[in-house]
């Protein structure tokens, strides 16, 4: 292969590039014709009430109107949203709809009508009663709280996650290594903390959109913007109680998700009114059904301990969360475990070590997946924690952090006893050092005017899908001419994991990019995959890919010697012809695909499934440059850089725009986010125009650098990087702000107002 290109660790351009900049890809939307029905749904004012009554006849008078659906018309079976594998740890907690509703925002009934005119008229027209109970907010009361949010007999959890809805727990989690109480004793300095993270939107451009409609057998077809097409089918079928064989789901361009797509937001509700009617459908969410009616990233409060001993080893981690599932359970048992063990093993080898952790339910809008799932919030915690043991041992933080960062090949018990094969963070820390000038500017400059230019830092880690558990197929044929198809069922959601896994597929079969073309997913037609989640698509997918490209290549070697009239062994493939070391005779791989077609047995295609034991983790270091006027508590983010070991990178300029992206969320994170509730359970920032996300100008300038090392179990030696890159900023900005000023803030995010009331409360 050395006069052939090589695809791994180059700048490719995505293979949609410049169809999506001429706007040619076809949405959900797009799909539909005017034919389909509008759905939409009749949401609960009230975070907590029991329906006593619901009046639908007015409604049904409008013209235009189809259907409308309450809880007395559609299948009464638990199942969750959560896109997991089967069985899912997330309990069985939800109708399609109720006689209860559990947070303002709720679905109450369903309206399909022919226009939207129509179904927005219709839906003022429904008369509801409830009886109002009493919420359960706070979520540090909702624990053996005498109001249960799902006092349901009929409610399951289907795996021992230790739920237990009796006691408003929805999952408890944890592991012990070691004696940490007395390791923690004879440590020489010890800080402990308890940090606070608010739930967070996902913010993705395209909201949730599905259509619905019967085919020529009665299936029902789903098109949706969704992450999990398989998971999918799944739901649906189990909430219309039908068999999966009667659920197809296509998955088309995708305008994000950011986790906010791995749960069947949107999918049910369409899907039961086609159902019942015979008629297609679609359901579009609007900015503001998004924002209180979906999933958002989990509230957290994380308490951590940490013990050092005279030259700032660490003895022992103790990490404890509460993390608020909200109305119900889509994804809580599954995101509090990260926020430990994708902490507590960035650090050691360590004497002891504890996580604990308990997930509540409460009154208030759902939390499911968003980037970073877990890990985000505990390692805000942890790597806030490192800089106060730090402050405490007068030791500059990032020396702290050098002393003791995980080794290669040592069994890390929070991470499942698992053993790093590649770590780079050693190498990404000294990299970051150098890109920000640490030395110089560590840890505060007056610049006059009464500000100050400050830095701060922090390390991270997460995973590379879920061990164990996680799995893809893909297929590849041989196409006339000599190209290839490749079959997957992973989600593109913008994030170009079509082409990267084209790149690796042209690079086993030794052939231009432009021979490879991907087919995504239908679920009729491509192979299964858990989905695009868990930092999982490069390596898992990228993993099946490698395999099916080895078997192809054995199945065309075979038919080429049998062409040829010679040994199997003596056959050698260059990428376009397959020739005989023996002697003169080839056969192009042109001709060789047309020969498949001709008065075979068997066919020119393979298909392989990968899963591994292991989730090796991608780290990172990030340090940020702020500059902070006094006066105002205001902060400007000057430079940010980040170094990432994400293995071998596929695409460079792909693993930068992740990063970039990801840095730019966390900083939203960190300084702008926040879903508020007023005291009766309703959402405050229900819109772009309350909800601030970071635009352009609070970026600052944002630098990435790749450490590279090679992971053995991955693709080309490839982690992954789609949500390692927003852990860094919320606790390195906490660390930039406490150099800048000396307030120390554990509550996200950190706004002007907190900066400020701070440094008051120094100055007393």
């Amino acid at each position: 292969m050395s006069d052939k290109k090589s695809y791994i660790n180059q700048r490719i351009v995505k293979k949609d590039a410049m169809a999506l900049m001429a706007g040619k890809p076809l949405f959900t939307d797009d799909l539909t014709t005017k034919d389909y029905l509008i759905v939409k749904a009749l949401r609960s004012p009230h975070a907590f009430a029991k329906i006593v009554s619901i009046d639908t006849s007015k409604a049904k008078l409008v013209p235009g109107i189809e259907c409308v659906l309450t809880y007395e018309d559609v299948p009464h079976i638990r199942f969750t949203e959560a896109g997991q594998t089967y069985p899912e740890a997330s309990p069985y907690d939800r109708y399609i709809l109720e006689d209860m509703v559990r947070y303002v925002g709720d679905e109450v009934a369903l309206v399909a009508g022919t226009t939207e005119k129509a179904v927005k008229k219709a839906l003022k027209l429904i008369r509801v009663e409830y009886e109002i109970l009493t919420p359960v907010l706070d979520f540090r009361k909702a624990k053996d709280h005498p109001v249960l949010v799902h006092p349901e007999a009929d409610w399951v959890s289907m795996m021992p996650v230790g739920a237990d809805n009796r006691r408003n727990l929805c999952a408890t989690d944890g592991y012990t290594d070691g004696d940490v109480e007395a390791v923690l004793a004879d440590c020489a300095y010890v800080v402990e903390g308890t940090y606070h993270t608010l739930a967070n939107n996902q913010a993705m451009m395209e909201p949730f959109v599905t259509s619905t409609a019967l085919d020529a057998y009665g299936r029902l077809v789903v098109t949706s913007a969704t992450q999990i097409p398989f998971h999918v089918r799944r739901i649906v079928a189990r909430a219309l109680g039908i068999s999966k064989s009667k659920v197809r789901v296509i998955k088309p361009r995708i305008g994000g998700g950011f986790g906010a797509k791995q749960t069947a937001v949107s999918e049910v509700y369409p899907a039961i009114v086609t159902w019942l009617t015979g008629k297609p459908c679609k359901m579009i969410f609007t900015r503001r059904e998004v924002m209180i009616a979906s999933t958002s990233r989990h509230e957290m409060e994380v308490t951590v301990r940490i013990g050092a001993d005279k030259s700032g080893r660490l003895q022992a981690i103790d990490l404890y969360t509460l993390s608020n599932t909200g109305a119900y359970g889509e994804h809580g048992p599954t995101t509090v475990g990260l926020s430990g063990h994708k902490s507590i093993s960035l650090y050691g080898p360590l004497k002891a070590s504890r996580f604990t952790a308990e997930v509540v339910y409460t009154n208030t809008m759902s939390a499911g997946a968003y980037r970073g799932y877990g890990a985000t919030q505990g390692i805000f915690a942890l790597e806030s924690a490192m800089d106060e043991l730090a402050a405490k041992m007068d030791m500059d933080p990032m020396k702290l952090r050098e002393i003791n960062i995980i080794p290669e090949d040592v069994p890390v018990a929070s991470y499942y006893g698992e053993t790093f094969k590649s770590v780079g963070l050693q190498r990404c820390l000294k990299k970051a050092k150098k890109m920000i000038g640490w030395d110089e500017k560590y840890p505060v400059k007056d610049m006059g005017n009464g500000k100050v230019r400050a830095v701060g830092g922090a390390l991270a880690m997460q995973g590379s899908g879920i061990s164990g558990v996680d799995q893809a197929a893909v297929e590849i044929r041989l196409g006339d001419e000599g190209t290839y198809n490749l079959l997957i069922g992973a989600t593109d959601m913008g994030t170009g994991c079509d082409t990267i896994l084209a790149q690796m597929a042209a690079e086993c079969l030794e052939c231009d990019l432009d021979k490879i073309s991907v087919h995504g997913v239908d679920t009729d037609v491509s192979p299964y995959d858990t989905g695009s989640y868990a930092s999982s698509t490069t390596y898992v997918t990228g993993g099946a890919v490698i395999k099916t490209c080895e078997t192809l290549k054995k199945k065309m070697t075979v038919l080429a010697a049998e062409k040829m009239d010679c040994p199997v062994e003596h056959v050698e493939f260059d990428g376009t012809r397959f020739y005989s070391m023996e002697d003169e005779k080839e056969i192009s791989l042109s001709d060789l695909a047309d020969a498949s077609h001709f008065n075979r047995n068997d066919v020119m295609s393979a298909s392989e499934s990968f899963t591994s034991p292991v989730s090796p983790p991608p780290f990172m270091a990030g340090i940020v440059e702020i500059e902070l006027d006094k006066e105002t508590g205001q902060v400007e983010i000057i430079d940010y850089a980040a170094a990432v070991d994400c293995g071998t990178p596929i695409n460079r300029n792909l693993a930068r725009v992740q990063t970039e992206g990801g840095i730019v969320q966390g900083i939203g994170m960190a300084l702008f986010e926040n879903i508020q509730y007023r005291d009766d359970g309703m959402m405050m920032n229900n819109s772009f125009m309350q909800y601030k996300i970071p635009t352009r100008i609070d970026m600052g300038k944002i630098q990435v650098e790749f450490e590279s090392t090679y992971e053995p179990t991955g693709p080309f030696g490839a982690k992954s990087i789609g949500e390692i890159v927003i852990n860094t900023p919320s606790p390195a900005l906490a660390n930039a702000i406490y150099h800048a000023c000396g307030v120390r803030l554990h509550e996200l995010p950190m706004t002007a107002e907190r900066i400020k009331m701070g440094m008051l409360a120094l100055e007393k």
